[in-house]
């Protein structure tokens, strides 16, 4: 699930990632070039993190949860290089 609140040239996006329950999620980007961010866990067991991203611009991303990628359902989907696929959030 994704939620997004803009002001401006600024984007706050909250990604939680697609399954409730997990050990070790982290989200990867092409924001960061595709570097691992852990994402906190909630008490109910949800793993989240926001982010502050540019307007205007789209950002392909996928979740790393235990060990396995994961692309968000709610989004476009485009292919990797690797043989997955990866999302793609429009700003």
């Amino acid at each position: 699930m994704i939620k997004v609140t803009k002001r401006g040239s600024k984007a706050w996006v909250t990604f939680t990632a697609p399954v409730s329950e997990c050990q070790e999620a982290a989200i990867k980007g092409s924001w960061n070039d595709w570097k691992a961010e852990p994402l906190k866990e909630k008490k109910n067991g949800e793993h989240y993190i926001t982010k502050i991203l540019r307007t205007g611009e789209s950002y392909e991303f996928g979740y790393e949860i235990d060990g396995r990628w994961v692309a968000d359902e709610e989004c476009e989907r485009h292919p990797s290089p690797y043989g997955s696929e990866n999302s793609v959030l429009k700003l």
